[in-house]
């Protein structure tokens, strides 16, 4: 076993946690290892290039990691689950391995979570700088906003900038209302203009969103609740206004690119006397904690494919190899990953680990607890006509077999629909009067869109006729989910469990309750269509009561943004695996900086959240470590 690999700080994980957070201390001046288990997609890799092909992306077999999970303990209304495979048992829950993590293959949507979510956070630990007014300013750092003109510095003739700022329909373009534009990462909308490519579409669409929307609230919108107002999510005036309305949905995309941490991270590793190295085809196996219970560092396996949620497993047992870290580990594996690194290292719930005869360092019962998850599913109607939008598109990096793509002709000239994720537009709205944080999201799809089974990447490329609105629930309150070992074996897959609705903590129902909501809104929204001759198929026009809509969403629902599994809490609380600066509990040198921190699921899309966690953790280690935080090594190189 090798074990000349040394550095200040070694990373676990490369994506949205262990990114930012890594090329933060190398600029600092320390020296950090990243460690990856996926390879390395370079420029030209169209699969992570072209945002349009990112339901590809979540099953092109080079870098996916193809977990299935378990929705229910209970074997029949699991498998009434159209999504439910009998081999190898389960729902695909597909996760990236490749530098970037899953910011390599995600929809690249990028909406600030709520307020509320880091007031809360602060109230539960007692430490203020998870207030949101601190948070906040964690978002401005990472982006760089392409759609919104900075705060002017004392123009010549400032008094005109504000008096130009109180008009209503001027003012996102006055100030940056809480937008950053120096930061990393690149925000933007998709371009207008694609939109006119469907307009009686697009026009129906918005018009009966708003009139639906309006109903529920049982009101007329004001102007910045419609399409005709801020389109804006991420303005904090929509935090403390009104968040429900019709939106644009911003992006991770810059001239037509994705942008994830793999940028940042390869422009840091290869910049002149770098001191970030990046290690990729290197699945960690166990942490090393010496005897008084400090981390030390961690044994890893270097290989390709050595982990066996790869949809093409490598039969190498991979080489032994320690890396060491002379001041902290710092893991970002994510939900699913990290509790599993730490219960094959003796950390977690005893009798978990006595089970399968680990030795336990530390019982901590919180580890691989507290799963949770969004719901989502798909209202799915049928449309006449194909989409213009996307007529002749294949949505998949072209073959020898294929046609021309005239969509990746108009991608590479930087235009054309392939330049966004395909969302039209996005609705949120309270799925009851009284929640005054919208705890729905809404989005349009040109496509026939599901949740996740193999192959279904195909069936979105295949039926260009399709309009789903995909109907998100955030805000869950079901945490009764748990990520626990199946074998000692480093190479396997955990057990994931996230016991939906009723097996879950959330006995009242409300989940399941707002899931139906939502379903009605996305209904009368899409009820317009009949006219040109729309049919709905999903649920189907023969559901028609809560409880016939209950049954659907049980049987179909699905999520994609998973955390909780090492969650930051208060000393009082036996379960919090974590305290407020990333510290695992009893073991000194290492932290938790990825989606598994959060107690309760934060926003509407988990990444922006991790990213804003990322840029936090990197002050609070550089803190304890009496350094000050540096700014940004300089922009990342644009695509």
């Amino acid at each position: 076993m090798t074990t000349d690999l040394v550095a200040d700080y070694v990373v676990v994980g490369s994506g949205a946690g262990g990114g930012p957070l890594a090329v933060r201390l190398a600029a600092a001046g320390h020296t950090v290892i990243v460690i990856e288990a996926g390879g390395l997609t370079g420029p030209g890799d169209l699969a992570y290039e072209v945002p349009g092909f990112h339901a590809f992306a979540s099953e092109d077999p080079s870098m996916t990691w193809s977990y299935f999970v378990q929705h229910y303990d209970d074997p029949q209304q699991a498998e009434r689950d159209p999504k439910y495979q009998e081999d190898p048992g389960g729902v695909l829950y597909p996760r990236c391995a490749t530098v970037g993590g899953c910011t390599a293959h995600n929809a690249m949507i990028i909406v600030r979570p709520n307020n509320a979510d880091w007031d809360d956070l602060a109230d539960l630990t007692g430490d203020t700088s998870w207030a949101a007014k601190s948070m906040n300013g964690y978002f401005e750092r990472l982006e760089r906003c392409l759609y919104v003109a900075p705060t002017p510095r004392l123009p010549p003739h400032w008094w005109l900038t504000r008096m130009l700022a109180k008009i209503p329909l001027l003012r996102r373009f006055a100030a940056s209302n809480g937008h950053g534009s120096q930061g990393w990462l690149p925000t933007s909308l998709a371009n207008p203009r694609l939109l006119t490519r469907d307009l009686l579409l697009l026009w129906v669409v918005i018009k009966s969103a708003s009139t639906q929307l309006s109903r529920l609230l049982g009101r007329h919108l004001h102007w910045q609740e419609s399409i005709f107002g801020l389109v804006d999510p991420n303005d904090l005036r929509a935090q403390t206004q009104n968040m429900q309305g019709v939106w644009l949905i911003p992006q991770s995309v810059e001239k037509g690119h994705r942008f994830g941490t793999r940028e940042p991270l390869t422009a840091a590793a290869t910049a002149l006397g770098s001191t970030l190295t990046i290690l990729p085809n290197t699945l960690a196996t166990r942490l090393i904690l010496d005897d008084s219970g400090r981390c030390q560092g961690v044994e890893c396996l270097s290989g390709v494919r050595l982990y066996r949620a790869d949809p093409r497993p490598s039969d190498d047992t991979g080489a032994p190899q320690t890396i060491t870290a002379t001041r902290e580990v710092i893991l970002a594996g994510g939900t699913f990953n990290t509790p599993q690194l730490l219960q094959l290292s003796g950390i977690g719930p005893a009798e978990e680990l006595r089970r399968h005869a680990i030795d336990v360092r530390v019982d901590s019962a919180g580890v691989g607890a507290n799963l949770q998850d969004r719901y989502e599913v798909g209202v799915v109607t049928e449309l006449r006509d194909k989409f213009t939008l996307v007529k002749g598109g294949l949505f998949h990096p072209p073959t020898p077999q294929d046609p021309p793509d005239p969509l990746l002709k108009e991608w590479q000239k930087g235009d054309g629909p392939y330049t966004s994720n395909g969302g039209l537009l996005a609705v949120m709205a309270s799925s009851r009067p009284e929640i005054a944080t919208p705890d729905l999201f809404l989005f349009a799809l040109p496509a026939d869109f599901r949740g996740y089974y193999p192959g279904y990447h195909k069936d979105l490329e295949l039926k260009p006729n399709r309009l789903t609105w995909a109907v998100l629930k955030a805000h869950t309150k079901n945490r009764g989910g748990s990520v626990s070992l199946r074998s000692t074996d480093p190479r396997d897959t955990p057990d994931i469990r996230f016991r939906y609705f009723e097996e879950g903590t959330d006995t009242s129902g409300d989940d399941l309750d707002a899931v139906v909501a939502g379903v009605r809104l996305a209904r009368r929204i899409t009820a317009t269509l009949r006219r040109w001759g729309a049919t709905e198929l999903s649920p189907g026009p023969a559901a028609t009561t809560d409880e016939q809509l209950r049954a659907f969403v049980r049987d179909s629902a699905w999520g994609h943004h998973a955390c909780g599994t090492c969650a930051i809490g208060p000393d009082s609380d036996p379960a919090a695996v974590l305290d407020s600066r990333f510290r695992v509990r009893g073991v000194p040198g290492l932290r938790v900086v990825d989606a598994s921190v959060f107690p309760t699921i934060p926003g509407y899309f988990l990444v922006s959240s991790v990213l804003m966690v990322s840029e936090k953790a990197a002050d609070v280690i550089l803190a304890d470590a009496s350094a000050p935080s540096t700014p940004w090594p300089g922009p990342p190189p644009t695509p």
